[in-house]
């Protein structure tokens, strides 16, 4: 392929990746270095890293980031853990597979706000969720920011597993059966022939539905909006649901553009790690 056929059709990507993410990223780093509110729109003042000293001094921002941290680590291996253990459990099952793997894929097929809603309202005083902890349990459900945190994160983990459970499926049809008949042979047993064979080889499906867990979870908003329905009373803030505060109820627009920024800069320090992994992977398997 000559250079102008290769320009011709990389071109198309190159301007919607323009349109799509440099120019809003430049435009928000611009906006990050301006005070700028609803009301001077057309008069942005200059005030340089003012916006960014104050999130970084902002104990509200750093609130947020230890809850989408805490979110991160507890739905990321939750998603993972379970949609490995129901690949397995699908791999076995040959008779209406795919009846079960269209019901499991149900929660991520369906609009989040709208998902969110039906958890939510789960939950609510007359919600089937709050009836059967009462009637089983004696539990009677208080909405408090321990109890919202927990839903919105079970919410998170019951939204994000199909994912992980339809990728590792797939990959689990490429196992090959010398490994596992060699396995039988030598005498192993299922968790054996689990730990040894199978997890080895979808080692490059797990890292990359935890770098998608991640950046997926880093931005959580939605579950947060619709489960606390905007109380601040249940502290559930993230950096995406904080940053939209601070645009749109607060209306320090420079702020939440420096926040945006921090936020970026923030996505990145966490996934080089696994980023890193990903490429010694491919290296070796060279």
């Amino acid at each position: 392929m000559d250079r102008k056929t290769f320009l011709t059709f990389i071109s198309p990507s190159v301007a919607m990746m323009l349109l799509l993410m440099v120019f809003p990223l430049v435009t928000a780093i611009w906006l990050g270095f301006q005070f700028i509110t609803f009301r001077n729109l057309d008069a942005p003042q200059w005030v340089g890293l003012a916006n960014y000293t104050e999130v970084l001094t902002d104990s509200a921002f750093w609130e947020a980031l230890r809850f989408t941290l805490f979110y991160i680590v507890i739905t990321v291996p939750s998603q993972i853990i379970i949609g490995f253990l129901v690949a397995l459990l699908l791999d076995q099952v040959h008779r209406f597979r795919g009846f079960y793997i269209a019901a499991s894929l149900l929660p991520f097929i369906v609009t989040p706000v709208v998902g969110t809603l039906i958890f939510r309202t789960m939950f609510d005083r007359a919600g089937l969720y709050t009836y059967l902890l009462n009637a089983l349990f004696d539990y009677r459900l208080v909405m408090n920011t321990a109890t919202v945190r927990a839903l919105i994160m079970l919410h998170g983990i019951w939204y994000t597993t199909p994912f992980a459970m339809i990728t590792l499926f797939a990959g689990l049809q490429t196992l090959p059966q010398e490994p596992m008949e060699a396995a039988t042979v030598d005498g192993a047993n299922a968790l054996q022939k689990t730990w040894y064979v199978i997890i080895p080889h979808l080692r490059s499906l797990l890292v990359f539905i935890s770098l998608i867990g991640i950046m997926d979870a880093y931005r959580v908003f939605d579950s947060i909006f619709v489960i606390t329905k905007q109380n601040p009373l249940f502290k559930a803030d993230s950096i995406m649901y904080y940053n939209f505060k601070m645009a749109l109820s607060f209306g320090q627009i420079g702020k939440a553009n420096a926040m945006a920024v921090i936020t970026v800069i923030g996505v990145f320090v966490v996934l080089i790690p696994f980023l890193i992994t990903t490429y010694r992977q491919q290296m070796e398997e060279r």
